[in-house]
């Protein structure tokens, strides 16, 4: 039976999710007069095949929080229910994703992402409920992938909230679905839009949420290492696990070598009109003093 919110999750972990939902809301509001403005989209999807890696820049590689221990706080507490560790878990990813992929979300469009792609030359197709593969634009399959997830922990029989109803047998393979899908968006973010989430000064909340996720597929082991192994490179240049994952054979691309000077150069490029010029020297600023 799952509580609602995070009553069954460890008070810190409760912290880190309560603190990293309060930032994104107020970088949301932060950003509104961009999601107001008009502008000419651009071919996103070109942009992500040609350019370097930005989220491998080490100006970039900085999490929220690093006083604390993902690695302890995945950990299933003793004497509590599995299934209820899935679901406290699930609620917090899809919430953080959404809300980051939130803020960007002006800047991926159909015409600008016409396919949902990831690092390493990676294009997700959507399956419906009959299991026909359609391929979609980016802004449509996230929103696939955003309605279905709430659509499924918001049903009593699957995400159970009274003491009378427990999880269906199937429960686990469900969570493993939704974390799969919601990778995909993470995959997205990190390969496209990368550029505008570090313009917002919310990559250090984004590293935190891949690495919360990743911690926890390394303890439960719920999405196929087909699917992580795109940014497997990601999870070496922020130490996230103890071993370095093996090279990923999929990804095809090389992440050259990138300066302080190349990653403002990449956020001028970030479609954003000349009235939010100074949204953008202000992030310009918080980027040239990461890299001091």
């Amino acid at each position: 039976m799952w509580q609602g919110s995070l009553a069954f999750v460890p008070e810190k972990i409760g912290g880190i999710v309560s603190s990293l939902l309060r930032q994104c809301q107020t970088a949301y509001s932060y950003i509104c007069p961009i999601r107001k403005a008009r502008r000419k989209d651009k071919d996103a999807s070109s942009l992500c095949a040609d350019e370097p890696k930005l989220y491998l820049e080490e100006t970039v590689l900085e999490r929220k929080l690093p006083d604390v221990d993902l690695r302890v706080l995945v950990d299933l507490p003793a004497g509590l229910d599995y299934n209820e560790w899935l679901a406290s878990h699930t609620i917090a990813f899809f919430d953080h994703i959404n809300l980051v992929y939130g803020t960007i979300s002006e800047f991926c469009t159909m015409s600008g992402c016409p396919d949902m792609t990831g690092p390493g030359l990676r294009t997700y197709l959507w399956f419906d409920e009959k299991g026909k593969k359609t391929r979609v634009a980016a802004p449509q399959y996230v929103d696939y992938v955003m309605t279905f997830t709430q659509k499924t922990i918001t049903d009593e029989t699957i995400f159970p909230t009274k003491y009378a109803n427990e999880f269906p047998s199937s429960f686990e393979s469900i969570v493993r679905k939704i974390l799969r899908l919601l990778f995909h968006v993470l995959a997205h973010l990190y390969h496209c839009h990368f550029r505008e989430v570090v313009l917002l000064n919310l990559h250090s909340h984004l590293n935190c949420v891949f690495a919360h996720l990743t911690l926890f597929n390394a303890r439960f082991d719920l999405i196929d290492s087909r699917e992580t192994e795109i940014l497997n490179d990601l999870v070496v240049a922020l130490k996230i696990l103890d071993t370095e994952p093996a090279s990923s054979s999929a990804d095809t691309t090389t992440s050259g070598s990138i300066h302080s000077d190349d990653v403002l150069s990449v956020i001028h490029s970030s479609p954003i009109l000349p009235e939010n010029t100074a949204l953008l020297l202000s992030n310009q600023e918080v980027i040239a003093q990461i890299g001091h």
